[in-house]
């Protein structure tokens, strides 16, 4: 599913910043790793790459079999948009529109009928538990509830690729063992490919792979089997 071969990834600034170095990955469809590693070890940078968020310096990098390196701009968006879908943080929720409107924004860009749009919004919601809140704007939300909304909206193409970045570092530890819960079920459900970048040991030893980043390089891949009730 996802590729890696000799993937570099250089910033420059006033000081050239080499976050990763040639790296080698081989993620499986259906997998769901962890990405650990301190802060500044490239985690965050080979999430994006992954996403097509950013192109890398040097190196091959494979979604699916198609080469990132050789799409044109257009190309890359409409994997983006088709195939992958991001979970961040601090959730990024428009506050003007509510939990529907938030979920049914990527349709409304895919030019989906507007029937179909607020079919599968709603369902959506079902799937995060959210449905009594539908008409609710963010802010009247908890931020339970506002990561539910963005993970509804990160699934709103069901892609094959889920990729999230500290889904639970905004959170207490109850509320954020809730929201590791619902991205479990949403991998049995769907069986998407889940990459998560974490600092949360609790997160990272849930996951069927870790892999560890320090310097940008690969220090670690470590497979488990995970039992869950």
């Amino acid at each position: 599913m996802i590729r890696l071969r000799g993937v570099s990834k250089e910033f420059d600034g006033k000081r050239k910043v080499t976050a990763l170095q040639r790296l080698d990955l081989e993620i499986a469809r259906g997998e769901m790793v962890s990405i650990v590693g301190p802060s500044g070890s490239g985690k965050s940078t080979l999430l994006n790459l992954i996403g097509g968020l950013d192109r890398p310096t040097e190196g091959e990098l494979e979604i699916g079999g198609a080469s990132l390196s050789k799409l044109s701009d257009d190309q890359l968006t409409r994997v983006r948009r088709d195939k992958i879908g991001f979970i961040f943080q601090f959730f990024n929720l428009l506050p003007t529109l509510n939990c529907l409107e938030n979920v049914a924004l990527p349709l409304h860009l895919r030019g989906w009928p507007r029937r179909k749009i607020e079919e599968r919004a709603r369902e959506l919601l079902g799937l995060v538990r959210l449905s009594a809140r539908v008409d609710h704007l963010p802010d009247e939300l908890s931020g339970g509830e506002r990561q539910r909304v963005a993970i509804a909206r990160a699934l709103s193409v069901y892609p094959p690729i889920l990729l999230a970045d500290e889904p639970t570092g905004n959170l207490d530890s109850e509320t954020g063992a809730e929201i590791l819960k619902l991205i479990h079920e949403v991998h049995e459900r769907l069986a998407s490919t889940i990459l998560i970048v974490t600092h949360d040991a609790t997160v990272a030893e849930s996951c069927q792979r870790t892999i560890g980043i320090r310097d940008g390089h690969i220090v670690s891949d470590v497979r488990r089997e995970v039992m869950r009730a």
